[in-house]
């Protein structure tokens, strides 16, 4: 493997693992919040908190055209090419552009609240909460858009502290004193616009002094970086559709449950979906720093080496994502009961048909971020407009029939679907595949004594008793580390990704490093 390989791997392992930990933390905050709001208001209030969240992101999605991905992109690729006046265009052009389409899109969610709760979800209940989220769609756009500034410049330690903790803090911090002084399920929306609000105000000032390149000679560079923001806004524009075309597949169920059952129904389904989505969580980790560093690699042309790394990313992100998997698709009435309490163990099937279709997410690895530095942004626009139009049909056909199971499997056929699109272009342009020798082997090897675990435990086991949650995993990770050893499936590079790993965080892996050698081919 060669060296630029092992530079572009070192430092999206050390991106991976804080952003990991990062996510894990903001996750469990996040999740706090929901179960905050679950547990202390009604089940058609949680619908209705669902409901708007989904249309924020909307919203924001739309401000942002594309640009958290888009900015991290062309930052990163015009580091490669060490061209700073074209990074300084960009930065400053991205500002602009998301300022002003988040003012305009506060407005439009404004006035347009009233129309969208009575006249499309049928429930004037929600009015008053999509009022206050519209004047926090600026802010959280701009939060977004100075987190993926920050990428571009391989920095992701930014996002940890003000998009996972800090809002992520701030928001149940506020919360607590609505739900134990009795206040009306209204303040609970305020406490989250305001945990928005606030976390921008503190991110705009670490931002005028931590930025990594000087901007002071920027308005006198304007006329120069024009040329640059237009190249962004075209590059992005495609991006803003498939982000656009992704909130609307990723929320389509909630909004059709919403539009053809109850709240209720809603509250539910959002119940299993969120712990669905911690499947997919080492593969967003990858993701984040993975796009910056490839796109100097592409500056470059050096497709080869981005192959090499995507197969051994990809195998990584398989090996650590199945645990989770297998305890959220074995184990659905326990997660739920933990996590939301009793009343939500009726989504249990959904639960379980949601955590495949993230896992077949997974499998893939980075494919969609990889079209994305290779510029084929038009691609991704087409083929995800194809998913989300089976999708809303799908959800239309199974959701009045089967309610929140048909939205779950709507949803899985859309994630697998998008998955063979973008993975058949990538290997047919590019020659780019996760597939080697060594990557289904421990999982093929693993399923049988797996399974005799699982019914073991099951058998002995109250299956909504959360505290087999922990034995099942410490069982399942001796005999997958087992299976991994005795197939020969560890490579060179995987010794080499322990080695940043251990520097990292400061371990000492030796005892496990000796005997990785010994099962290398």
């Amino acid at each position: 493997m060669s060296e630029v390989v092992d530079q572009s791997l070192q430092k999206i392992a050390k991106g991976t693992g804080i952003i990991f930990i990062g996510t894990i933390i903001g996750m469990l905050l996040a999740f706090l919040g929901r179960v905050l709001v679950a547990r202390s208001f009604t089940q058609t209030e949680y619908g209705i908190y669902s409901l708007a969240l989904v249309l924020l992101n909307i919203f924001v999605t739309i401000s942002l055209f594309g640009l958290q991905d888009g900015a991290a992109r062309q930052i990163g690729y015009y580091r490669g090419r060490n061209d700073s006046l074209k990074v300084k265009g960009i930065i400053f052009s991205s500002i602009q552009i998301v300022l002003i389409a988040s003012i305009i899109s506060s407005i439009l969610l404004f006035f347009a609240s009233d129309i969208l709760s009575t006249k499309i979800f049928h429930d004037p209940a929600l009015t008053a909460p999509l009022k206050v989220l519209a004047f926090a769609i600026p802010f959280l756009a701009l939060t977004q858009l100075f987190v993926s500034i920050f990428r571009g410049f391989e920095s992701v330690k930014e996002k940890v502290y003000f998009q996972d903790i800090l809002r992520n803090v701030l928001f149940p911090a506020f919360l607590i004193p609505v739900v134990i002084l009795g206040l009306p399920f209204i303040d609970a929306i305020y406490a989250f616009a305001a945990s928005i609000i606030i976390t921008f105000v503190a991110f705009a000032f670490y931002v005028l002094k931590k930025i990594p390149l000087s901007l002071r000679d920027s308005k006198s560079n304007l006329l120069a970086t024009n040329p640059v923001g237009k190249e962004l806004f075209f590059f992005s524009i495609p991006l803003l559709g498939v982000y656009l075309l992704n909130q609307i597949m990723n929320w389509t169920d909630t909004l059709t449950l919403g539009f053809f059952k109850t709240s209720k129904m809603v509250g539910l389904y959002n119940g299993a979906a969120p712990i669905a989505g911690l499947i997919g969580i080492i593969l967003s980790s990858v993701g984040f720093i993975y796009v910056p560093v490839i796109s100097q690699l592409y500056s470059k042309n050096q497709l080869g080496e981005i192959d090499r790394g995507y197969k051994v990313l990809t195998k990584w992100i398989l090996s650590i994502t199945l645990p989770i998997f297998l305890i959220v698709f074995l184990f659905p009435e326990a997660v739920l009961s933990f996590l939301f309490g009793f009343r939500y163990t009726e989504a249990a099937f959904t639960l379980q048909i949601l955590a495949l279709g993230f896992f077949i997410h997974a499998l893939m690895g980075p494919n969609g971020a990889t079209l994305i530095i290779t510029g084929k942004t038009r691609f991704l626009m087409w083929s995800t407009f194809v998913v989300v139009v089976t999708n809303i049909i799908l959800n239309i056909a199974l959701i009045p029939i089967f309610g929140i199971a048909g939205a779950a499997f709507a949803t899985t056929s859309a994630l697998a679907m998008k998955n063979i699109f973008w993975s058949v272009k990538l290997y047919y342009t590019f020659k780019i595949h996760p597939f080697t020798k060594n990557y289904l082997k421990p999982v093929a090897a693993s399923v049988i004594p797996i399974l005799l675990i699982y019914m073991l435990v099951n058998h002995l086991l109250s299956a909504t008793s959360f505290w087999i949650l922990p034995l099942f995993l410490i069982l399942f990770l001796v005999v997958y580390s087992l299976s991994i050893l005795f197939t020969r499936s560890f490579d060179r590079e995987d010794i080499f990704m322990l080695l940043t790993l251990e520097r990292r965080l400061e371990l000492d892996l030796t005892v496990v490093k000796n005997v990785l050698k010994e099962f290398i081919k």
